[in-house]
């Protein structure tokens, strides 16, 4: 992670939409790091939510292109936790999308809500908020703000 320290606003960028995909690393860690760096807390919120929204948005389509038949077979899911997962999903909505954000279980909401073919433009904005406000708080953690 730290050669994506040392490539600063460009480096947030790319760190935070590969952590928002499947690739397995903190944005969190990432974004503090940077922010400390920079001393830039306007310019990493804005680098460090689109990189995370981009990143959950290309989740959420990858999702969305999903087929139950894959998810049987690749991941041996069975109909059944399918089933039970949707009805998770038709409960919440697109309201999951606000926790996208938290490590591990956000970016399989992320998933499942394209998966489940949640509206798209409700979904995205939700996405956003939730990108917007995690990085939001890490500011103020960190006394940039």
């Amino acid at each position: 992670m730290s050669w994506l320290e040392s490539l600063g606003l460009l480096g947030l960028f790319l760190g935070t939409f590969l952590a928002a995909t499947i690739v397995p690393f903190s944005s969190d860690a990432l974004y503090v790091a940077v922010l400390m760096a920079t001393h830039n807390p306007i310019d990493c919120l804005v680098v460090g939510t689109l990189g995370n929204w981009l990143g959950s948005v290309t989740t959420y389509w990858i999702g969305r292109i999903g087929r139950w038949e894959w998810i049987e077979r690749w991941f041996k899911v069975s109909p059944e936790a399918m089933e039970r997962q949707k009805k998770k999903v038709d409960r919440y909505g697109i309201w999951l999308a606000l926790l996208a954000w938290v490590p591990f279980i956000g970016d399989v909401f992320t998933l499942a809500l394209g998966f489940f073919k949640t509206k798209p433009v409700g979904t995205m904005l939700l996405l956003l908020v939730g990108k917007f406000l995690r990085f939001l708080v890490w500011n103020f953690v960190i006394g940039a703000l």
